[in-house]
């Protein structure tokens, strides 16, 4: 399994998923049958490949336990395993949901990634009950920092 992972910088990631999977006993690689898991926490940064079945057990593609939980980090992983080239389904915790559509984190004037909820408009909290949902992301309005990092 060593040649279809590579090491740069305390990143260890597979550069081949597709003839991984193969190797492992996959007739067919097809990415539509999978989805990606991102795992983060103050000690290690991790992506599993997932099958939508359940059918095969989970296969990890890339670990670190020196990268941070932040934009940089996890624009670098995802351009290492070829996200762009899969483009799987991401399954995340909702504190990585920030990242991935590089949101801002904390107590933020518009901290939902579905809808324009103000959080900081408390005369409305217990009173609106309709908040307009996002139609589009933008690069320095309503907590947006950086370009998303998937669609």
């Amino acid at each position: 399994m060593l040649p279809f992972f590579t090491k740069e910088n305390n990143l260890v990631f597979c550069n081949d998923i597709g003839n991984l999977l193969k190797k492992i006993g996959l007739s067919e690689y097809n990415p539509s049958e999978w989805r990606l898991f991102i795992d983060s926490s103050k000690r290690s940064l991790k992506c599993i490949v997932l099958n939508n079945g359940n059918k095969y057990g989970s296969i990890p593609i890339s670990h670190t336990s020196t990268m941070k939980e932040e934009y940089k980090a996890i624009s670098l992983v995802l351009e290492k395993i070829n996200y762009q080239e899969h483009q799987w389904v991401i399954c995340v915790e909702l504190k990585m949901v920030n990242f991935l559509l590089c949101q801002q984190s904390g107590y933020t004037k518009y901290p939902c990634f579905l809808c324009l909820w103000e959080s900081r408009a408390k005369h409305e909290h217990w009173a609106r009950k309709d908040w307009p949902p996002r139609e589009y992301v933008v690069v320095g309005g309503r907590n947006v920092m950086n370009e998303p990092l998937v669609a």
